[in-house]
């Protein structure tokens, strides 16, 4: 009987991914499941964050927007008129909050340690905070000649991980297969330009 029991009450994205896990979760929030809704923001805040950040905000920025995206969706859930189409939906709503949030001195003027794992050398990078201020702004110089497709594919999955991905490839419109390669291609050109700016040493 309990087996049973916990059978029927399987939530009904148990099983799904990608864009038919978020439309179940939608509908079942929309009936006033929170169990659908903390499966939403778990998964898909952190790529929110990342898209937040890459318009330039500092973390407490980024996580207020983040914050102010998710009370907009919850007002509008009812509104949402393509449940398969949310990541674009709320990735698009994210880049809008923070162009309307930014402002030049909110910009974090350090690059995560993620992006310095990628692209390190044999030797490793020094721990004097000078030298390492000296590293974020030659990599920041050399970010910034990448094209914006290249930053932003960068800053969602360098950052973002692996595992949103399938989050990712929605988000940017890219089929699911060519976000490891094309992530590779644009990490390439990164270490090139940050050789020319004397960085990757």
């Amino acid at each position: 009987m309990d087996e049973l029991h916990t059978a029927d009450d399987r939530p009904p994205w148990d099983g799904l991914e990608g864009t038919e896990r978020h439309a179940v979760c939608v509908a079942a929030a929309r009936e006033g499941n929170r169990n659908a809704l903390d499966v939403l923001v778990t998964e898909l805040t952190p790529l929110l964050w990342h898209v937040a950040r890459g318009q330039g905000l500092d973390r407490t920025a980024a996580e207020d927007v983040v914050q102010t995206v998710w009370l907009a969706f919850l007002k509008n859930i009812d509104n949402i008129n393509e449940p398969k189409a949310l990541v674009g939906y709320l990735v698009v709503t994210t880049r809008r909050e923070a162009r309307r949030t930014w402002t030049p001195n909110k910009r974090e003027t350090h690059l995560s340690d993620e992006f310095a794992e990628q692209l390190e050398s044999d030797t490793g990078l020094p721990e004097d905070v000078t030298l390492m201020d000296d590293r974020d702004r030659r990599l920041w110089l050399a970010f910034g000649r990448l094209t914006a497709r290249c930053q932003e594919l960068l800053r969602l999955t360098v950052l973002a991980g692996r595992a949103e991905y399938r989050a990712v490839a929605e988000a940017l419109a890219m089929p699911h297969g060519s976000i490891g390669p094309t992530r590779g291609r644009c990490l390439t050109l990164l270490r090139n330009y940050l050789e020319t700016e004397g960085g990757s040493r």
